[in-house]
């Protein structure tokens, strides 16, 4: 009897557990410390992990009904990004090339899908050093639309930084979480956008400077930054990178490998990579290298791997890697120094939190960061 109570007690608790966090999840920060702090201890990650896949299948199938009775327009950026101009649209180098992109034909478009435009840069007046657009890629879900963002590193450098926590935490490496205060003093920090998976999600390496925060893997897409500040995306089998790499990220398979979307195979799969989640309608992100060696970032509601892929590749990726998921941990930010080392910052979109303020002054998990060559 004493044993019946002690499992229809553990039972009930776990239920007040998935119903708090069913309840919270319409907050997505609340939701996403929720699962990480409570109910992964508590469940397991593989538990979790179908307890938010019953969710966002439920999100999804919500999205669905709405833009069935109530269409989705393109008014997805934040209102600081609502008057650009689409007259810069067509602005182009041999660095920065701008094509339209390639749309569903099954899909009536939105006005400006697909069309380039400049976002504007205090530090680069009159210059094209990011632009924007948004595309929808999967013609079952008209309302999944992926925002992409190109960056020409040719006038920019990228950085990576390990989160105080994640992902080297359960390892005792911890990072210091913080764009660099040089950079921050510089006043020539661009933008910052979010890293991968955590440790435990995957296992997937990284590595900054001379410090391991989760040793490599081999056969992942491996995200190499050169002290240059450039960027590329290469298929580790072991090799030995030379002292010029400073930043090295795996998340995972390549979704997009040689101009082409790689097949999916779900053989040697990881939880987070292709087999529970992959058929998990969710809020992603990935980043794609261009043929000119641009950055390609990329992401949207409603996705699966699949989905993310074929928007990278229209944009122009010939290598792309999927990075972190879910709504509260994917994120772009825009900043724009005051001269004395002060930012003021916004998001890409309106549907994206704003963790601008975490980033100057430490924050718990791996990110990306856009500077201004010196």
């Amino acid at each position: 009897m004493k044993r019946r109570t002690t499992i229809l007690t553990g039972v009930v608790f776990v239920l007040f557990l998935v119903m708090v966090y069913l309840v919270s999840a319409s907050d997505s920060a609340v939701a996403a410390q929720a699962a990480d702090t409570i109910l992964r201890p508590l469940l397991g990650s593989k538990n979790t992990i179908t307890l938010e896949s019953w969710y966002f299948a439920v999100s999804d199938d919500l999205q669905k009904f709405r833009y069935s009775y109530q269409k989705r327009n393109a008014n997805i950026f934040t209102s600081a990004l609502a008057s650009t101009s689409v007259k810069n649209a067509s602005v182009s180098s041999e660095m920065m090339q701008l094509p339209p992109l390639t749309l569903s034909k099954q899909i009536p478009p939105f006005p400006s899908e697909g069309r380039w435009q400049t976002i504007p840069e205090k530090l680069f007046p009159g210059q094209t050093v990011l632009a924007k657009t948004f595309i929808r890629p999967d013609t079952e879900r008209p309302y999944a639309v992926v925002s992409l963002v190109k960056m020409n590193l040719q006038e920019l450098n990228v950085g990576v930084q390990a989160g105080t926590y994640y992902p080297g935490g359960s390892h005792g490496a911890y990072g210091p979480g913080i764009v660099p205060k040089s950079i921050q003093k510089a006043n020539t920090l661009v933008a910052v956008f979010n890293g991968g998976f955590m440790e435990k999600d995957g296992h997937y390496g990284m590595i900054v400077g001379n410090k391991t925060y989760v040793p490599l893997r081999e056969g992942l897409a491996t995200l190499l930054v050169s002290s240059s500040g450039r960027a590329s995306i290469v298929d580790y089998k072991g090799q030995s990178f030379g002292k010029d790499i400073i930043g090295i990220r795996q998340n995972g398979a390549f979704l997009v490998k040689g101009g082409q979307i790689t097949p999916f195979v779900e053989k040697s799969a990881d939880t987070w990579g292709r087999t529970t989640t992959n058929s998990m309608y969710t809020w992603r992100s990935g980043i794609g290298i261009t043929k000119n060696g641009n950055l390609i970032y990329a992401v949207g509601n409603s996705l699966v791997p699949h989905t993310l892929a074929i928007a990278l590749q229209r944009a122009g990726a010939v290598n792309a890697m999927q990075l972190d998921i879910n709504p509260y941990w994917v994120r772009f930010i825009l900043y724009t120094s005051d001269g004395n080392g002060n930012y003021t910052y916004y998001p890409l979109l309106k549907d994206m939190h704003n963790g601008g303020y975490a980033y100057l002054h430490g924050y718990n998990k791996d990110f990306f960061y856009i500077y201004k060559k010196s």
